[in-house]
């Protein structure tokens, strides 16, 4: 019993060190982007296409991945992100003109964007539902350690040569495949079972197993329809269903922290006069503070408070959060909105996911990519609408995020005794 436990234990502790591992090396590299585009020359616009690339491929195929680790694992396309991953962060070390660098973008957007839905699904079949949003929390804690590793390292190993990151990155990445491949057993078939690994018998449990193995059963006839669906037509459905309040969470946790971070430094640039070592320190400093609400506070709050509850209060957070910042009038106040505000989106994203994870029972591997997918129209969008809004006031980005956010928790208000479908009136 304490073997099966500690096994268990092992398989999640391999996916936290794959996930840490694998957000290294693309921390790694994406900093060096704009100097390497400009060393082509390039300008920023194609900075911004390029993301906006990595984000449109992941937008189409995570539903895609997600819907296939129902049916054939989640092992083999964790493996097949980081594999893929590698490849583009490789390519991008052998571009030597901007279409080598859109080329490499996507196949990494595509292929990468299989990662997080296949570990979420992994999460939901090892974990009972009222652990899961702790698990959830500590893969993003990896990958937003990652993050703030990745870049310092980069910035080392670019003293001589611009190519050098993206070639260990993709190295990063490898050795995060060959590590998931000899360590991290599959877990599609472990959804009868509890944390521990042991089946409980209860009267209960065969009661889901039976639903589960006919929702398998009925699932290639399901896969035939979605086949011939399309994406807005899936995304379409989905907002219609119990998912919605989730879906849309998952949506603005992208949304936020990309309408905050993409004009960051342009904004403490003209109110405060930050440097380009100030508004580093001060990311990283908010990149750690991110790590730290997921992997320490997500747990006991998702245990004292049902995930409606906290996503309701986590946007009212957020609104305030986008606030303070605005009407910051000095850098320390500032700083402190900012770590405010990243604490809050930080929360948000593995209570959202929970709340997609609890309502999927058989589909986790499907709806966690279409969760992906809402995330990266997020990371889209977010980043538009930022510098829509600074060009016309400096503080209209922040304003309007706290504006928004406001009005989606006065929503969730006023709709709060209905049912949850009624998110799809929007």
């Amino acid at each position: 019993m304490i073997g099966m436990k500690s096994k268990k234990t092992t398989k999640l502790w391999i996916l936290y060190v794959g996930i840490l591992l694998a957000m290294i090396g693309y921390g790694i590299a994406m900093p060096l982007l704009p100097f390497y585009i400009d060393e082509m020359g390039g300008s920023g616009v194609h900075l911004g296409l390029l993301i906006a690339t990595y984000g449109l491929m992941q937008l189409i195929f995570a539903p895609i991945w997600g819907k296939m680790t129902d049916v054939y694992g989640r092992k083999p396309f964790i493996m097949l992100g980081l594999l893929g991953l590698s490849l583009g962060m490789i390519l991008m070390g052998f571009s030597r003109s901007l279409w080598m660098l859109y080329l490499a973008q996507g196949i990494g957007g595509i292929f990468s964007c299989g990662i997080y839905p296949s570990a979420m699904a992994m999460i939901s079949d090892v974990y009972q539902k009222d652990k899961r949003s702790a698990a959830m929390g500590r893969v993003g804690a990896a990958a937003g350690l990652g993050v703030i590793i990745g870049p310092g390292l980069g910035g080392v190993l670019a003293i001589n040569s611009l190519q050098t990151p993206f070639f260990i990155a993709g190295a990063f990445a490898l050795i995060t495949a060959l590590l998931v491949w000899r360590g991290l057993p599959e877990t599609l078939q472990s959804r009868g079972q509890t944390e521990e690994g042991i089946s409980t018998g209860s009267e209960e449990d065969l009661s889901i197993k039976s639903s589960i193995a006919s929702a398998t059963a009925n699932r290639e006839d399901k896969e035939s329809i979605n086949e011939i669906e399309r994406p807005w037509n899936i995304w379409s459905r989905h907002l219609k269903s119990t998912l919605a309040l989730g879906l849309i969470a998952a949506f603005f946790v992208n949304f936020g922290k990309a309408n905050f971070t993409s004009i960051y430094g342009y904004f403490a640039l003209e109110r405060f006069a930050f440097g380009p070592q100030e508004v580093g320190g001060v990311l990283m400093a908010m990149s750690l503070m991110y790590a730290l609400a997921q992997g320490v506070f997500v747990a006991p709050l998702t245990k004292a408070f049902q995930e409606k509850t906290l996503i309701k209060a986590v946007f009212l957070g957020i609104a305030l959060g986008f606030f303070l910042v605005a009407f910051a009038a000095k850098a320390l106040h500032m700083i402190l909105a900012m770590a405010f505000l990243m604490f809050m989106l930080a929360l948000l994203k593995p209570i959202a996911l929970t709340y997609i994870a609890n309502r999927s029972e058989g589909e986790e591997g499907a709806v966690m990519g279409i969760a992906e997918s809402f995330m990266s129209m997020g990371r889209i969008i977010g980043p538009l609408w930022a510098g829509f809004f600074f060009d016309i006031q400096i503080l209209l980005p922040y304003l309007s995020g706290g504006i928004l956010f406001l009005g989606l928790f006065l929503f969730r208000v006023s709709k709060g005794k209905e049912l949850e479908s009624s998110w799809s009136r929007f």
